[in-house]
């Protein structure tokens, strides 16, 4: 068993000009002289957690972190409406990590993430492999369009009234117009967080965490309020962004992350993945192990999208592993 190790905060903290308006927020742990990782936070639009690393050997590793596009302390925030989000986008992500990588001096660095995280590391993964050593991820998703499904409304089987109380988060006159149509269903979303009342935006966003909550409601190990458990500026930011991203399929082909896995041979990867992950069940975390022969797949018997101390030892025992790597 791998222990925790002494809480570590931050020894550099900054701010990243992407040249379009919009500056990232970023902050180092650890040893300036150690191997680089980084984490890629979930979401879209969670923001990095603001509590100490305590996975990482602050000896032997230089961790960053960093809020992506709009979330967290980077600016502006989507909490305002005057923020553009046509400027968020998944290539603007990759783009603002490769800039972050160059800003920071780094060669290469191990990735790390989980949920949206493990979709957003896989997508730079894919385009820059030579900048890549290794890659921990946990909830694995890929964000195509059986899993954005999934999640909109295949697990309204298990959840029906929750399901009801999302769908009446639209406006009555566009209900009809939806007919199931998962799609549909977020673009109107998408539409609520664009609206010019507060009120309604953060109406909108309470119903769509309301959902997220319910999701997950029945794992083991689950985490009550695990989404709607943020200040209203932070909720209205959140569905704000994953609205966006997912009302456009996150800009990726179907099953392209997929499809691509061929992309990461040489890079060995340790996936962890819960067995009763309502938010995004085990069989892509199944298909990508298989589609990437470097990678070690762990199913987690008692968790789901939130995790469980067996799943955290996973994760905590492969950054071990690969610190001197």
């Amino acid at each position: 068993m791998v222990d925790l190790y002494p809480p570590t905060e931050p020894y550099d903290t900054g701010f990243l000009d992407t040249g379009d308006g919009n500056r990232i927020y970023y902050e180092q742990l650890g040893s300036p002289e150690g191997k680089p990782a980084l984490i890629v936070h979930g979401g879209p639009g969670s923001g990095a957690m603001r509590r100490p690393a305590r996975s990482w050997d602050p000896e032997c590793y230089r961790v960053i972190r960093f809020d992506q596009r709009n979330c967290g302390r980077s600016t502006p925030h989507a909490g305002d409406p005057a923020a553009d989000m046509s400027l968020n986008t998944t290539q603007h992500l990759i783009d603002d990590m490769e800039r972050l990588r160059e800003h920071l001096g780094i060669e290469r660095w191990l990735l790390n993430g989980a949920s949206w995280g493990s979709t957003l590391l896989l997508a730079y993964a894919q385009q820059h492999p030579e900048r890549v050593t290794q890659i921990v991820i946990a909830a694995i998703t890929t964000t195509r369009p059986a899993e954005t499904e999934w999640l909109y409304r295949g697990a309204a089987r298990f959840r029906p009234e929750a399901w009801d109380r999302f769908r009446e988060g639209v406006p009555e006159d566009e209900r009809d117009a939806l007919d199931g149509d998962w799609r549909s269903l977020l673009a109107a979303y998408s539409r609520l967080m664009e609206h010019p009342d507060r009120a309604v935006r953060a109406k909108a966003a309470a119903d769509w965490l309301a959902w997220e909550d319910a999701v997950i409601s029945g794992e083991p190990n689950t985490i009550p309020g695990m989404y709607s458990n943020r200040e209203v500026d932070d909720q209205i930011a959140f569905v704000r962004i994953c609205s966006h991203f997912f009302s456009n399929g996150a800009w990726l082909e179907p099953d392209q992350l997929l499809r691509d896995a061929h992309k990461l041979a040489g890079i060995p990867g340790v996936l962890a993945h819960g067995r009763h992950d309502m938010g995004g069940p085990p069989n892509t975390a199944w298909e990508l192990a298989k589609a990437w022969p470097d990678a070690r797949l762990h199913i987690i018997e008692d968790s789901g999208h939130a995790g469980s101390e067996e799943l955290n030892q996973v994760i905590r025992t492969a950054i071990e592993d690969f610190k001197h790597l």
